[in-house]
C-alpha cells in the first residue's frame, strides 16, 4: 500500500499546482471581463465578487491538496486525514475529481495504510508500551 499512498500523494501535489495555476489564470480572465462592463453596476459588481471568490476557493483547495499531498510523502497522520477530506471535496468535481476522491479514499482507508501512518511507538511494539 506505500507505493499506492505514494501514487496518491503525487497526485494530490501535480492536481494541487495545476489548481493554483488555474486559479490564476480565472482571476486574470475575469478581471480582464470585468474591464468589459465598467458602465453597468449589476454586472461589475457580479463580476466582482465571483473574480475575488472563485480565485481564492480554487486557490485554498489547491493548496490544502498540495500540502497534504507533501504530508503523505512523510507518513504524517495529520495529513491522511486532510487528504481525506479533500478527497471527498474532490469527487463533487466530476469527473476527474470524482476519480481522484474515490481512489484515494480507497488507498487511505485500507487496514494496511492505517497501520502504515500510525505512530512509531506503536508500530514497533505491537503490543502497546510497557510500563
Amino acid at each position: 500500500m506505500k507505493k499506492h499512498v505514494t501514487v496518491v500523494a503525487a497526485l494530490h501535489i501535480g492536481i494541487g499546482i495545476l489548481g493554483l495555476i488555474a486559479a490564476m489564470i480565472v482571476y486574470f480572465a475575469l478581471n480582464f471581463a470585468k474591464s468589459f462592463v465598467q458602465g453597468e453596476e449589476v454586472p461589475t459588481m457580479v463580476l466582482g465578487f465571483i473574480s475575488a471568490s472563485l480565485p481564492v476557493l480554487i486557490g485554498f483547495m489547491s493548496t490544502l491538496g498540495l500540502v497534504g499531498g507533501i504530508g503523505l510523502l512523510t507518513l504524517q497522520q495529520w495529513a491522511r486525514y486532510l487528504v481525506i477530506v479533500v478527497s471527498a471535496l474532490d469527487c463533487l468535481m466530476i469527473p476527474i475529481g470524482t476519480l481522484l476522491g474515490v481512489y484515494s479514499l480507497w488507498v487511505l482507508f485500507q487496514n494496511e495504510t492505517i497501520r502504515l501512518f500510525e505512530p512509531k511507538l506503536q508500530q514497533n511494539n505491537p503490543t502497546g508500551p510497557t510500563i
